[in-house]
């Protein structure tokens, strides 16, 4: 259906103001972006606000003119049921929504709902399909299906309301751009040469059961570092991660720890953009790569992709696994491993991974050449 039709369909309805709404997870708030912007585009006359937490905010990079994106603090400030009426009621009072599409279904925005519906305004709901995950997790006669992609999910929410959607979304920077180099100057100062590979690596996730063994990563980094053409950027947060990063920051020349700088957003996305390849658990940093057009290689152990929540367009090819009955134990990687050993994540060797990123970078450096010839025939 072209962008007009959908326009006069929303126009029929009255929709001009739809909020939208996902609180947690990072991951899963990224996961909004290509569905949110595509929207946007399908729908200019119709103003989308994004409500998420305020650290979320910047992630919203290069966003449509017709988003704002809101992040009111309902840990402190909207606090209990009393602080969700609140905000029901300022939210109401501030942008007249005639929709509000919830895109988590927890407690707090179940109650957010109710008290939209209570202001006169049209609410739906994600299906998150629950019982599926549950069949596919389960210890014993596991459905081994793939269930529908997260973003997938959160179209169909926009449809329930009225906003049927053509993805249009091609980046945070459009189809293969780069962020501006001075976003991510505070990060570094360098400018990538010509016959240098930039390797992110995201190595640590929210649960055990996502994480790579430390000492095994350790040894990627080592292996890489060697090669002596690259420059190795860890990403992580503070306290233990940043001890583990800094750690292989003075022992390996190429590497440079970002873990608990809080750079922010809008300059670790645009390093990220520039980036030959990351490499990431099952993780939000997969997401955030993964909508800047970065090829993203990442590692699977109590998850599976098969519940939905694999990086915007990333490759099958490039999600690394190990086949196993008792895999995926979890949706999100939180449950303890019951047979004690974490096989499924111990049993890919830092050999297979070095190996994939070398594979990664072998296309890269064809990609390269092919330019370069083009350029020379051309004379530039």
């Amino acid at each position: 259906m072209a962008a007009t039709n959908k326009w006069a369909l929303a126009n029929d309805l009255g929709l001009r103001t739809v909020l939208v709404s996902r609180f947690s997870a990072l991951g899963d708030v990224a996961m909004t972006i290509p569905l949110l912007y595509s929207a946007c585009e399908c729908y200019p006359d119709i103003k989308f606000v994004m409500v998420t937490r305020p650290k979320m905010v910047g992630m919203f990079v290069n966003k449509p003119a017709n988003l704002e994106v809101v992040g009111p603090d309902v840990k402190r400030e909207y606090k209990g049921i009393g602080g969700i009426r609140r905000l029901a009621k300022e939210l109401c009072e501030k942008y007249k929504p005639d929709a509000y599409i919830d895109l988590h279904d927890v407690l707090r925005t179940k109650l957010l709902r109710a008290f939209m519906r209570m202001h006169g305004v049209k609410t739906v709901k994600i299906n998150k399909g629950r019982a599926h995950k549950r069949a596919l997790t389960r210890r014993s006669n596991k459905v081994m299906l793939p269930q529908i992609n997260t973003r997938q999910r959160y179209r169909e929410a926009f449809f329930k309301v009225g906003l049927p959607l053509d993805i249009s979304f091609q980046g945070l920077y459009g189809a293969n751009g780069q962020g501006p180099e001075e976003l991510y100057k505070p990060i570094t100062p360098l400018t990538k040469q010509p016959d240098q590979y930039w390797i992110g690596i995201a190595p640590f996730a929210a649960h055990t059961g996502k994480i790579y063994p430390i000492a095994k990563m350790e040894e990627v980094v080592k292996a890489i570092d060697s090669w002596g053409n690259c420059k190795i950027f860890i990403f992580g947060a503070e306290g233990y991660e940043q001890e583990v990063a800094e750690g292989w920051q003075s022992r390996y020349p190429s590497v440079q720890s970002l873990a608990g700088k809080k750079y922010g957003f809008p300059a670790e996305l645009s390093l990220i953009s520039h980036l030959d390849v990351m490499l990431t658990m099952d993780s939000a940093n997969m997401h955030l790569a993964a909508i800047t057009g970065t090829r993203t290689v990442s590692i699977w152990g109590a998850t599976h992709f098969y519940c939905g929540f694999k990086g915007w367009h990333q490759l099958e090819e490039d999600m690394l696994q190990v086949p196993l009955s008792c895999r995926p134990c979890s949706v999100y990687g939180d449950k303890k491993c019951y047979r004690g050993d974490y096989l499924c994540l111990n049993a890919i060797t830092p050999e297979t991974v070095v190996h994939k990123i070398d594979d990664v970078l072998k296309n890269e450096r064809r990609i390269r050449h092919t330019q370069l010839d083009q350029r020379a025939r051309q004379g530039v």
